[in-house]
């Protein structure tokens, strides 16, 4: 993006028509993005708590007093125990320096615990490298050349605009878009099939998929014989999912089920493109890395990687040839016998800030230094997280650029800086480019960059390693391999000027096998995955909250509940900007009419949806975009910018995913009942 300055202030922000991939435009949250960093609540100066925990109720101090009150408590945390020390962060502002590099090697010296960092995309990533070996697939600028596209588990016109500007050229082209989506998106209207399976069942309509392609022998077999292995395991375990039992359990007419095989499978034949542009909503169920490693199979059994525009991209993240090790520094962290290195998911967050010490535990955390992130309101159960915040012998920092829900919990607050303040360098998982992130502007009052706290309260704590030295700019040159493949020569001044490179990527990855496996072909039987002790075949693992898995639950919460992103928000950022949401007005909940009829719902009514974990109150939109027997709210809500102070996490549960230990936000059982007849809610 070109951001315009004037003075010392930037005036305008608009997307670069250089940029391939960007090509000009930038979405609806970013367009705002200059009112995000001048809004009037931006956090510019430190400040210490001064009511009760929550409350957000803080006085100014000093950076000297921040620092030194921080530096204090960890330096005594680490004389006892350092593992009671826990970073919690996740993407942030996106970008390597400012992310996991100066922090982890700060928190690597200390010998802190380590945090599983799962909450987004981690089910999916190991079920796709069990599949075809790492994070590589079709170049999202090839999508516009492809004549079939199945856009599963994801709503680019929301999320990955720049994406569905490719999918409408190919539209235009004659492309046929399909979408797979328990809900009716502002993407699935605009697709010419959508297919609204019912949610955590995208494995078995894979299966499906298979079955049909198999049987039908819409097959390239010259490519399976070549660049897959365990092709005949994969064809028994397939005739067990017949168009019939598929239809069964996903929730759709059985006609759907052969529509989009015979789709997919005849345009392969004609020997034209088909591509699949899979995305996270797949993977937020209990099979959700089963979900993704199965769809990740179809393109191989169809020899769709033999085009530049065919194939499947989940994330593209592995092309990045990322120096982790240089950047984070492991060789640096304490090792003692005694206290084995310990690691915490941070999706498990509520239940584990309330858990005591023990010997198969470690001790309890005491301290919490959150960036990055917004757990009180993105993490699950957040009851139960606002709970473990809410305990007044834990000694929480936040970085942070406004006062969100989980700063009103900190002892101490810093004022972090916004991406037009900072240096940075992205690599990216929705295209093949290097970005530069330069700063446009000086940090506004007495903001820093991350990087830079880290490294003051590395030198408070006596911490003299040279590399608590390197600026933001050695970070960046230190961030890729200029020995790789994929950016041969990486040269961080040259990025910084021109602002962006491409990855030295061939136009089809895997036309040709090469698959990075540990047999070097598609994997449809993964050894790896026995191993590991997970089927080592595509199968289907149901939700954990069904009529399948648990009827006596189904039968008390009857409806599925999903939780998908705003178009204005992005997770929990850009909540605050007025102007976004002000077009998003107040969190709803979408519920077809039958069952709103049922509940004497009205369109427009005060309704409350509740399970077991807690009860949140939304206004209720009768439509039929949602399927029939389930509601969908979307989100993130700042929990204090909603009505009665909740947000749909107060819905969703702890418990983690069949492979990559991730959240399962959208294995979720609720009823729903008008507010006015509402009981109290459960504790």
């Amino acid at each position: 993006m070109l951001v315009t300055v004037e003075g010392e202030k930037a005036i305008a922000i608009r997307g670069d028509p250089d940029h391939p991939n960007t090509a000009g435009v930038l979405c609806t949250k970013v367009s705002r993005y200059l009112e995000r960093t001048y809004h009037p609540e931006r956090l510019l100066h430190p400040m210490r708590r001064t009511g009760p925990k929550g409350s957000g109720q803080f006085e100014r101090i000093s950076w000297d007093q921040a620092l030194t009150t921080i530096a204090d408590r960890l330096q005594a945390e680490a004389a006892r125990d350092p593992r009671a020390i826990l970073p919690y962060s996740y993407a942030g502002t996106m970008g390597v320096v400012q992310g996991e590099s100066m922090a982890t090697r700060f928190f690597n010296r200390i010998g802190a615990s380590k945090l599983d960092r799962t909450i987004c995309a981690s089910a999916g990533s190991v079920g796709y490298r069990y599949t075809i070996g790492a994070k590589i697939g079709t170049d999202t600028e090839q999508f516009e050349n492809a004549k079939l596209i199945v856009i599963w588990g994801g709503n680019p016109v929301a999320s990955n605009l720049h994406f569905w500007m490719r999918a409408q050229e190919a539209k235009r082209r004659g492309a046929v878009l399909v979408a797979i989506d328990p809900h009716r998106s502002l993407t699935a209207e605009k697709c010419q099939h959508h297919i609204a399976l019912l949610p955590g069942t995208d494995s078995a309509l894979a299966l499906g998929m298979m079955h049909v392609l198999i049987r039908d022998d819409l097959l390239d077999h010259d490519y399976i014989a070549r660049y897959t292995l365990g092709f005949e395991q994969l064809k028994q375990r397939a005739a067990e999912w017949h168009p019939d039992r598929v239809a069964q359990v996903c929730g759709i007419p059985v006609d759907q089920v052969e529509l989009l095989a015979q789709l997919y499978g005849k345009t392969a034949q004609q020997g034209e493109p088909v591509a699949i542009r899979l995305n996270y909503g797949v993977q937020r169920c209990h099979g959700g890395g089963m979900a993704v490693r199965n769809v990740t199979c179809l393109p191989a059994l169809v020899g769709a990687w033999r085009h530049a525009a065919g194939g499947v991209l989940l994330s593209s993240g592995d092309s990045f040839p990322k120096q982790q090790a240089l950047l984070e520094r492991p060789d640096i962290m304490p090792v003692d016998p005694a206290r084995p290195a310990r690691t915490i998911n941070m999706s498990t967050i509520g239940d584990d800030l309330l858990r005591p010490g023990s010997e198969a535990f470690g001790p309890q955390i005491s301290t919490v230094i959150v960036y990055n992130a917004n757990p009180v309101a993105v993490a699950p159960q957040s009851a139960k997280v606002a709970e473990g915040f809410a305990r007044e012998d834990l000694f929480t920092v936040v970085l942070e650029h406004f006062k969100t829900d989980t700063a009103d919990y900190a002892d101490i607050l810093l004022p972090a800086t916004t991406q037009l303040e900072h240096v940075d360098v992205h690599a990216t998982y929705g295209h093949l480019y290097i970005v530069a992130n330069n700063a446009a502007i000086a940090p506004l009052g007495e903001s820093k960059p991350n990087s830079e706290i880290f490294r003051l309260l590395a030198a408070r704590m006596g911490y003299t390693d040279p590399c608590f030295a390197d600026t933001d700019d050695d970070l960046a040159a230190q961030a890729f391999d200029p020995n790789s493949d994929t950016a041969p020569g990486y040269d961080w001044s040259r990025v910084k000027q021109a602002g962006w490179i491409k990855l030295t990527m061939p136009p089809a990855p895997f036309a040709q096998g090469g698959f990075p496996t540990p047999s070097g072909k598609c994997e449809f039987y993964s050894e790896t995955m026995q191993h590991d002790g997970l089927d080592p075949l595509p199968a289907y693992i149901p939700p954990y909250e069904s009529a399948a898995s648990a009827p006596d639950l189904a039968a008390e919460y009857p409806l599925a509940m999903i939780s998908p992103p705003q178009r204005n928000f992005l997770n929990t950022s850009f909540v605050n900007v007025k102007s976004l949401r002000d077009t998003e007005g107040e969190p709803h909940l979408e519920i077809h009419p039958i069952d709103a009829g049922v509940r004497g719902i009205h369109h427009g009514d005060l309704v409350r949806a509740f399970n077991q974990r807690g009860a949140m109150q939304f206004k209720a939109r009768v439509t039929d975009a949602a399927r029939q027997g389930l509601v969908v709210a979307p989100s993130i809500w700042w929990k204090k910018l909603a009505p009665d102070q909740k947000n749909a996490n107060e819905l969703t549960n702890q418990r983690l995913t069949d492979m990559g230990r991730a959240p399962t936000f959208y294995d979720v059982l609720v009823n729903v009942e008008k507010a006015n007849t509402a009981a109290a809610s459960p504790d």
